[in-house]
């Protein structure tokens, strides 16, 4: 993160101003009240405390590196010590370069005796810099974060929309309408099932659409509607198996999060493929963990199938915002076997 003063011009330029008026404060209380030379007081002041300010800068760096630690006791050493070691060494550099540089006796027993309210000093700016840079930190976080909510809201929202519509998509309802409408004469009660299963899919995608978080049992009945109206549309070429426990069934995964890896295997498995494909998602609650493996046969050598693409990135980055990690969703091949596996925190 780049440091607030030098990637601001504008705070820049308000930096120095306020090192500007220190220096003048320094400047008059050495030329008027300790009555030394233009020359020792400005050289004095200027050398303090623009040694300081480049200092001072740099310490938000140690700031940063700090952010991590949460352990107040390792803080508070941590800033100690260095506090200690940066003060320790501005005030030496300084000192021994206006020693050598001065030739005047009345100013080098002023700076003998200046060290205590030097060091004074020095504290009051070491603190007032980490005290505004931990507060800069903590507004940075605030934003990021509010940031991050409302790209997951943004990303969830869209993730919805593209749901509703698959659901409601034209061709999904015609295809399953002209199966209805097939099934109608061939098997009125095949029918008469697969329209209950259509409107129980579409009744459960809408009321729950606002919902973020969900069990997996539940979660899996929509799936389950889904798969058996795409079965009537396949018949044969879509074979699909669950392997849960009654654990993992009520263990909590994010709301409509394997909506878009079913559709992933059916689109690239059963629409490229002439022969059965099978579809089979195992699941295992293994401590605070819930391991979720999705796999189904592809035809590597089968024309792919166009689509958006968003399906499984979308995925990724809902997991990433919600999870604050890279490796929730993974995915491999292996010879005729495209393989998602997700593991997913279960916060109790």
């Amino acid at each position: 993160m780049l440091n607030p003063i030098t990637s601001n011009k504008q705070y820049l330029i308000n930096y120095g101003i306020v090192w500007s008026i220190i220096i003048g404060a320094h400047f008059a209380v050495l030329h008027w009240y300790y009555q030394f030379s233009f020359g020792i007081s400005i050289v004095d002041s200027l050398l303090f405390n623009v040694f300081f300010a480049f200092l001072g800068i740099s310490l938000w760096y140690l700031v940063r590196y700090n952010k991590s630690n949460q352990n107040f006791i390792s803080l508070l050493t941590s800033h100690l010590v260095s506090s200690l070691l940066i003060i320790g060494f501005w005030l030496l550099s300084g000192y021994l370069i206006l020693k050598y540089s001065i030739n005047d006796a009345d100013y080098a027993l002023f700076l003998d005796s200046s060290f205590p309210w030097r060091i004074v000093s020095g504290m009051f700016y070491y603190s007032l810099f980490i005290l505004v840079y931990y507060v800069v930190v903590y507004y940075q976080d605030i934003q990021h974060k509010i940031k991050e909510e409302s790209t997951l809201k943004t990303l969830i929202k869209e993730v919805e929309l593209n749901a509703l519509k698959n659901q409601i998509n034209p061709h999904f309802l015609f295809n399953s309408l002209n199966s209805v409408s097939s099934l109608t004469i061939t098997s009125p009660e095949r029918a008469q099932e697969m329209i209950i299963k259509l409107s129980e899919y579409l009744r459960y995608s809408l009321s729950n659409k606002e919902q973020q978080v969900t069990t997996l049992e539940t979660e899996l009945e929509n799936i389950k509607l889904y798969l058996e109206i795409e079965k009537i549309r396949f018949g044969d070429r879509l074979s699909f198996q669950f392997n849960c426990d009654n654990a993992s069934l009520k263990a909590t995964i994010p709301a409509m999060i394997l909506q878009p890896l079913f559709e992933n295997a059916i689109k690239h498995g059963v629409y490229e493929s002439v022969e059965t494909v099978d579809v089979v998602f195992n699941v295992k609650l293994h401590q605070s963990n819930l391991n979720i493996s999705l796999v189904n046969d592809f035809d590597p050598e089968a024309k792919k199938t166009k689509g958006e693409g968003i399906g499984l990135k979308n995925t990724r980055e809902r997991l990433f915002l919600i999870y604050k990690k890279n490796d929730i969703l993974r995915i491999n091949k292996a010879e005729n076997k495209f393989i998602i596996d997700l593991n997913i925190p279960q916060n109790d």
